[in-house]
């Protein structure tokens, strides 16, 4: 039986889908995030998100009520559906920051925005922002620490879903021969120099990286 590490619970219907396929999955949460205070001073006129994560931290202030007016721009289909079911108007998403910059640089160069991030997000929609001197602002407001654990028994496949999971795993860990099944691009960059074992799934989802677990071991 194959024996594969995912660096996150998963649902328990994500987690069946690899069962039912005779593999064995053990399961570890390799970063924690937790929300924290933050204060609505200069909101621009759009707002950007690139998590789920930010999305919850930021409705769970009462305030976020009031911006039900703003434009959304935001990375991920299941952030977009977050913000749409809570009544933001969601009018661009892509799967990755890089398109997200693309989008907001050539269309929407005049307009300004405050970005919701979390502490360890990339420099990509930032620097892309500076770079074509858009306005902008940030606001921190969810925070990522890394739980890193040690792997005891060997596994053949690990999964992973950003680069602060890799980076929490190499702290206990090493990787050698294991297929590794990266979230998307972003995530696969911080294996560049640790490994060639590495599937990106189709599309950005916890779904289709179990996809690409079944598709790769029935080859």
């Amino acid at each position: 039986m194959i024996q594969i590490l995912s660096t996150k619970t998963l649902l328990d219907n994500q987690k069946q889908a690899l069962v039912k396929a005779n593999f064995n999955v053990v399961e570890a949460d390799f970063i924690q995030t937790k929300s924290q205070a933050f204060e609505f001073n200069e909101i621009n006129d759009n707002l950007i998100f690139t998590s789920q994560n930010a999305v919850q931290s930021f409705l769970l202030d009462p305030k976020s009520d009031d911006l039900k007016a703003k434009n959304i721009f935001c990375v991920g289909l299941k952030t977009k559906i977050l913000l749409s079911e809570s009544g933001f108007n969601v009018i661009a998403y892509t799967g990755y920051a890089e398109d997200l910059a693309e989008i907001i640089t050539l269309v929407y160069s005049k307009e300004s925005f405050t970005f919701f991030s979390g502490n360890l997000r990339r420099e990509t929609l930032p620097k892309a922002l500076r770079e074509a001197k858009i306005k902008f602002n940030e606001i921190q407001v969810y925070e990522t620490i890394l739980t890193p654990h040690k792997i005891k028994s060997p596994v053949e496949a690990i999964l992973f879903f950003s680069p602060s999971g890799i980076e929490s795993y190499l702290k206990e860990n090493t990787i050698k021969k294991e297929i590794c099944f990266c979230i998307g691009t972003t995530t696969s960059t911080a294996l560049d120099k640790i490994t060639k074992n590495i599937v990106i799934a189709e599309q950005p989802s916890i779904e289709d990286v179990i996809e690409e677990v079944l598709n790769y071991y029935k080859r």
